[in-house]
């Protein structure tokens, strides 16, 4: 019997959180650096819940609200739920 954790792939989520923070800041998702910090990209408050919460619905994690604060960047973002993903 097997207890190998399943493979996570890091693209799907990191392109999943770009178009989602692109749709919230109604740009292109050329324009979203996955380096840079989400404050900076302009995502505020309400919209670090929201998509705390559509992360919860599209990738089934209970999440904490902070989430977009305690991984600041598209690309901390998703390793931090790659890890999550990968525990499931």
């Amino acid at each position: 019997m097997s207890t190998a954790r399943p493979v996570v792939d890091t693209t799907v989520i990191r392109d999943w959180l770009v178009e989602r923070i692109a749709f919230y800041l109604e740009t292109g998702p050329e324009d979203i650096g996955t380096q840079t910090e989400l404050v900076d990209l302009g995502l505020d408050s309400v919209y670090a819940l929201t998509l705390c919460g559509d992360v919860e619905d599209r990738f089934g994690l209970a999440l904490e609200p902070t989430m977009a604060w305690d991984h600041p960047t598209v690309d901390a973002l998703t390793a931090h739920l790659a890890q999550e993903l990968s525990r499931k």
